[in-house]
Parts: structure tokens; sequence; C-alpha cells
């Protein structure tokens, strides 16, 4: 029996425990998938479940919020990917080391280009992209869009965190403002905006009411929305976006992404997307939409 589960906190409205236990019918492997309440400072009940990965009692771990950051310094190795992220939402192992690897990349990356395609729309060296948010989730969003062309400006409450995202990636010539001044600092670039993408938890539960975006700054006419933030089924974010005629879509599709990257980590399958996806959609009570 293969055990698998996430860590994070507070994890009440997580979809994992659903994706990956509709993975494990798929594919016919017998196991679960647990979810790991770790609150942000208890590192004893975190070394506690990176030793019980060790001695293979747990088999994967999935590591989110406020995590993704904290667990690299504990791991014996990084993927590329992971290391040029500097966060980790995966961990595997080979032997006796705990691997973390980043899943949240590519799964972006493949949401993203399946959301922008079905609205006719070029996934790659689109043009200006704004990434609201500088954490683990903001860092794997800028990663894959720097690296598939896009030109990427930062926005972000915490400045200081938005900078050392920036220098981490600097190459690939990350821009950063102060979520304070946000209609001035980009008034001149919402013109050329493509693409805005929240990559905070704000909309989500239990402060759906809420969007990152300032209620008096008018959307970019010819932008597209993708709110990574997945549940409620639509955040204010998308609401807003869509009333004023704006493709956009929550981060769904990307949280069904990771989770197969990840499941076929650890498992070496890869399940069909459809019936997890028909689940999830189901566990939310969403029809599906243009993301898929």
């Amino acid at each position: 029996m293969i055990r698998l589960g996430l860590i994070g906190y507070p994890l009440a409205q997580s979809l994992s425990p659903e994706i990956h236990r509709a993975a494990l019918a798929a594919c016919g492997v017998t196991g679960d998938y647990t979810l790991f309440r770790v609150a942000p400072d208890d590192q004893p009940v975190l070394h506690e479940l990176l030793d019980r990965m060790r001695a293979g009692d747990i088999h994967g771990l999935n590591v989110t919020i406020p995590h993704k950051g904290a667990v690299v310094a504990l791991l014996d190795a990084l993927t590329p990917t992971a290391t040029a992220v500097g966060a980790v939402n995966t961990i595997f192992r080979e032997g006796a080391t705990l691997v973390g690897d980043n899943t949240d990349v590519d799964g972006f990356r493949c949401a993203l280009e399946r959301f922008l395609h079905a609205h006719g729309r070029q996934a790659a060296a689109s043009g200006a992209a704004l990434v609201l948010g500088a954490g683990g989730a903001a860092r794997a969003a800028v990663y894959a869009l720097a690296t598939s062309g896009w030109e990427v400006t930062v926005v972000a409450r915490r400045v200081a965190q938005a900078h050392r995202l920036a220098r981490d990636l600097a190459e690939s010539g990350v821009h950063v403002v102060d979520y304070a001044s946000l209609p001035q600092a980009v008034s001149d670039r919402l013109a050329a905006c493509a693409l805005i993408v929240n990559a905070t938890p704000v909309g989500m539960p239990p402060h759906s009411d809420e969007s990152p975006w300032p209620a008096d700054l008018p959307f970019p006419q010819h932008a597209a929305v993708y709110d990574v933030v997945y549940a409620p089924g639509v955040t204010k974010l998308v609401r807003d976006a869509r009333a004023e005629g704006l493709p956009a879509v929550t981060g769904l599709g990307m949280l069904i992404e990771q989770a197969l990257l990840s499941f076929a980590r650890w498992t070496g399958c890869t399940p069909p997307r459809d019936p997890i996806d028909t689940a999830v959609r189901h566990q939310l009570e969403v029809v599906p939409c243009s993301d898929s």
C-alpha cells in the first residue's frame, strides 16, 4: 500500500485527496492520500513527517502554503526546477535520499497554455504579464512565464520578498512593483499587458468576496486573467474580469496538472486526466469551462 499526503496549513479547502484518490483508482494502485496540517512554526512535526518518509512509512508528499520555501533546507537534494524556483511542492525518495521538486511550474505552464489556446491566444513570448504575489506559487508562475518568453512584472505587498524573487531569477529580467503604488506604477504598462496572474491567496475562503485587483483600477482591455486560487469555483477576480469581457479562469487546471505530475513522480503511472477532472469538478460543483 502506498501512502501519500500533503503538508500545509490550514488545508480546509484542499482538493488534493480527491485528485490523488481518483488517480490511485485510475491506475489500479492501492493506497491513500492524507492531509497533514502543520502550523507555520511547527518544525518538530515537519521533521517527523520527513523522517517517516525517509523510513519508508510515507512514499510521497506534496507541500503547500506556508511550507514551500521552508522545506527546501530540510531536504537532501533538489531538482533543477526546484533549485531555480527556490520552492518545493513535491517530495519524492531516491533510495534514502529525499528530493524536492516543483511540479507547479509545468502544471501552471500546461494549464495556462490550454486556457490561452482555448481563447485563440499564444502561450509563449506573448508580451507583458503581471503576477500578483511573491510567495511559492508566484515563484513557480514567474519562472514558467519568464522561461516561456514573457516580460514579467511582479506586484507584491511584501516588496522585499518580491525583490528576492527577482534577484533569484535575475537572468529573466523580472520587474518589481509595490502593490501600494500599483495604479501609478503600472499605468504605462497596462495597455501592453496580455496576462494577469493572481498568485496570492486573496479570494480564498473565508474571504471569497475579496479580489487582489484594486477596485478603482480598470482591467487592461486585452488581457487574459488566470487566478491560481481554485476555490470557490469562480473567484471574485474571475467574476469581475469576465464582467468586463475578459477571458478569465481559476487555478483548477493548474491544481490538477501539478498533482498528476507529482503522482507520476511517486508511482511511475500517469493517470488519464478526464476522470480526475470530473471528480474534482463534481466536488467543487462547477461546470467545465475554458481551461480544458
